[in-house]
């Protein structure tokens, strides 16, 4: 009998061991590090400014987690971190790693409800950041080295609202880099980070993978690198996609640059509403697999009836250009609302050139397009040599192109590779360096809308904004030179 309540023990001891945690007690208290070190030093220790958690630690929901000073916490293997309540994140540098980098953590689990703010931090060896609230924002951190663990679809998993992802690198995940369920509506803003080699596991999912868009904001993805590792021939640039019909597509694309993945962007849909702009798709082509993938862009739908505008691209060296699959729509440049201005080069396979392929039976316009930068100017002939459409296929759709555009890369690179504004974000004070060649301004919203106009001065350094929050598109021109730029009012 004693033998058998011995052993009844060490089992029961042994699953206290597996379950061991803490929990504040959700009382509305502000935790630091320090703090939690006296509340549980069988959870967390620390040795000058590195603290090590061997437990898993749940912050309540009426309770505060901060870390507002400079330190390193080292995370046991599986252990995760929970937040119901609220995590601020905001010292010049706090990194959280695992104890032994061959033994990641589970990583972060932010529930529903739960308020999230991370600044200036690494996260590394970890499994994650399993984001199931609306209130998320991650701003100047690097993401890197860490596997599958609490979060499955991507380093950062996002469920719900709008999160805010800025200013981040991203690199050399097992996973892909962010990613939303194929049923959550979720529209999160992407501006101004660094992507590389994510999805390191080489399964067959882009580096930003996001489902549908909630109906009234738009998915931004803007001004983002997104560069992929040439050794995963499996790993796209970007995807936004309702494969089940869970809401649609809203989105904004614009100003990335997307380079050495298996294809540059996908958009799967049959209710979408995007605009692409200027942005530059380059040798996404890794797979090699003209028939599996390596578009520049490739659209998606089985149903007529997508708005989605594209312009002032720069799409070179993919296996196609731009692909059109069942029955997708594309407006690539008009006489009303679209300037077109999309440059094409060196996009083929198989010996051909393939700047444009409408493989459905829908019209396209696709006017003012540069279709061959190699071959300055461009002529008609020299267009439908690399559009496939009704010319070449009765069954196909007719591709309008006439006029083709290339006048607008005669523009002098020196006025305007040294111009440039600053600050931004501002509060509408705007200064400019080198300005020797715009005379006019158009300020447009981010959906494209024209808010204002202003005429400028030749050498001239500051304008005032007077604006509301929020994101806004500058297009600067001049006698000979356009340039387009992006601003955000605080």
């Amino acid at each position: 009998m004693k033998r058998l309540l011995l052993n009844l023990f060490t089992v029961l001891g042994f699953v206290g061991i597996l379950s061991a945690q803490y929990t504040t007690p959700d009382t509305g208290m502000t935790y630091s590090l320090d703090d939690l070190v006296a509340a549980s030093p069988a959870t967390i220790s620390v040795s000058g400014t590195t603290y090590t958690l061997v437990e898993d630690l749940t912050i309540s929901a009426t309770d505060t987690f901060l870390i507002n000073s400079d330190a390193t916490l080292e995370i046991g293997a599986g252990i995760r971190i929970t937040i119901f309540g609220t995590f601020n994140v905001d010292a010049s540098s706090v990194m959280f790693t695992a104890v032994d980098t061959n033994a990641p953590y589970d990583g972060f689990r932010f529930e529903e409800f739960s308020d999230i703010n991370i600044q200036n931090a690494t996260i590394e060896y970890g499994g994650g950041l399993r984001v199931l609230t609306e209130t998320f924002t991650i701003n100047n951190c690097l993401i890197t080295n860490n596997v599958s663990g609490v979060s499955t679809g991507g380093v950062i998993g996002l469920s719900r609202g709008m999160p805010q992802i800025t200013n981040n690198t991203i690199t050399f995940n097992e996973t892909t880099g962010i990613g939303s369920g194929a049923t959550n509506q979720v529209s999160p803003y992407i501006f101004n980070n660094y992507f590389e080699g994510n999805n390191q596991a080489n399964s067959n999912r882009p580096q930003i993978n996001l489902g549908p868009s909630l109906t009234d904001q738009p998915t931004q993805i803007i001004q983002n690198t997104v560069k992929g590792d040439r050794n995963l021939t499996l790993v796209g640039g970007i995807s936004v996609s309702d494969l089940l019909g869970s809401g649609g597509v809203n989105a904004i694309i614009d100003d990335n640059i997307i380079t050495d993945n298996r294809y540059g962007m996908v958009i799967q849909s049959n209710n979408v509403t995007a605009f692409i702009r200027n942005n530059v798709i380059e040798d996404n082509d890794t797979q090699g697999a003209p028939f599996q993938g390596g578009s520049g862009i490739s659209l998606v739908a089985s149903v007529e009836g997508n708005n989605i505008i594209a312009s002032g691209n720069e799409i070179r060296r993919n296996l196609w250009g731009i692909t059109l699959q069942g029955e997708s729509m594309i407006n690539l440049g008009d006489n009303v609302d679209n300037v077109g201005q999309n440059v094409f080069s060196d996009n083929g396979n198989g010996g051909a050139t393939y700047a444009l392929f409408n493989n459905t039976d829908n019209p396209l316009t696709a006017m003012h397009n540069c279709w061959d930068e190699n071959n300055v100017p461009n002529t008609l002939a020299d267009a439908e040599a690399v559009i496939s459409h009704q010319n070449d296929d009765n069954t196909l759709g007719l591709v309008t192109f006439d006029p083709v555009d290339c006048a607008f890369l005669g523009v002098d690179d020196l006025a305007f590779n040294g111009f440039s504004i600053y600050p931004n974000p501002t509060d509408g004070q705007l200064n400019f360096d080198n300005n020797t060649a715009f005379e006019h301004l158009n300020v447009y919203s981010i959906d494209g809308k024209l808010i204002t106009e202003k005429t400028l001065q030749l050498g001239a350094n500051a304008l005032h904004l007077d604006l509301n929050s929020g994101i806004y598109m500058l297009e600067f021109n001049g006698e000979s030179a356009r340039v387009i730029k992006k601003l955000v009012i605080k």
